[in-house]
């Protein structure tokens, strides 16, 4: 991957992790995602008002991402409910380069190397470590995390594809997809109800702002990586994009006050030097 590429899809990995310390770092998660998926998806429609349409190839894959990223949406909220972020955000976001890669070698004819071989290793050796470490870690959390992980490896399969067919449109398909977020909120209300989501406006709107700037923030880091799709190797971008667990676990110790024992730390190192071995 060219350095400039390289670099900027680096950068998102930051922007990724201080989204999901933000979702993380709020106490009603479930209300959180609600209020950044409504920054998102009001972003979205503006963006998809002013912006050429998608070549039609795209469509089903817009439809099938957005559906995919309502289902990781709930699967993420899920994972941070029983979970540290310094324990979740790894096995999550550490699981999904090897199973992009396979599903980019299955899907898209991308050749796995040996280097990416030592990737996969290294990345699963370091995710069932973090998996092991503490008696706090239960079966069931270390579960939703994998399942989080499968998700994401899932959609970026999904969008490395349908952005390649999009026309070179990867803004207005990154606008198209994103729509879908407007059923975060819906879902919300249908389940707690209205007064729910409104009410915190009030009585708690630091909370709410901070959720309206991680879903921008969250905007941002996938715009990123779908830009890179469209010409980069889907593992070698879900990699570098995965090295974001490096910044979560400090983010976590830093800001959030998560304790962090130096055989995480070094097993966190592992999965991010795992996934800059499918990045080469």
């Amino acid at each position: 991957m060219l350095t400039y590429t390289g670099g900027i899809v680096l950068f998102a990995a930051m922007l990724h992790a201080s989204w999901n310390a933000m979702l993380h770092g709020n106490r009603d998660r479930f209300l959180s995602m609600a209020w950044m998926s409504i920054a998102i998806g009001a972003v979205s429609t503006f963006v998809v008002m002013s912006s050429p349409l998608p070549a039609p190839e795209s469509w089903p894959y817009i439809a099938a991402s957005g559906l995919v990223h309502i289902f990781y949406n709930v699967s993420l909220v899920r994972s941070y409910g029983r979970n540290d972020l310094a324990l979740a955000y790894p096995i999550a976001r550490g699981s999904s380069p090897l199973l992009v890669t396979l599903g980019a070698a299955l899907f898209a004819g991308e050749a796995i190397q040996p280097l990416h071989a030592l990737g996969i290793v290294m990345t699963t050796g370091g995710i069932v470590a973090i998996a092991l470490q503490g008696r706090h870690v239960s079966r069931s959390g270390a579960m939703a995390a994998l399942v989080t992980g499968a998700t994401i490896a899932l959609y970026t399969v999904i969008d490395g594809i349908g952005v390649r067919l999009s026309g070179g449109q990867s803004l207005a398909y990154t606008a198209w997809m994103f729509l879908s977020y407007w059923l975060m909120p819906v879902l919300f209300v249908v389940m707690r109800g209205f007064p729910s989501l409104w009410k915190p406006v009030v009585d708690q709107p630091l909370a709410v702002g901070t959720s309206l700037v991680g879903g921008l923030v969250s905007l941002a880091a996938y715009g990123i990586v779908i830009w890179a799709l469209q010409s980069g190797a889907m593992g070698t971008v879900s990699a570098l994009r995965e090295t974001s667990v490096v910044f979560a676990v400090l983010i976590g110790r830093v800001f959030l006050r998560e304790s962090v024992s130096g055989a995480r730390w070094l097993a966190c190192f592992v999965v991010a030097a795992g996934a800059v071995c499918l990045g080469l």
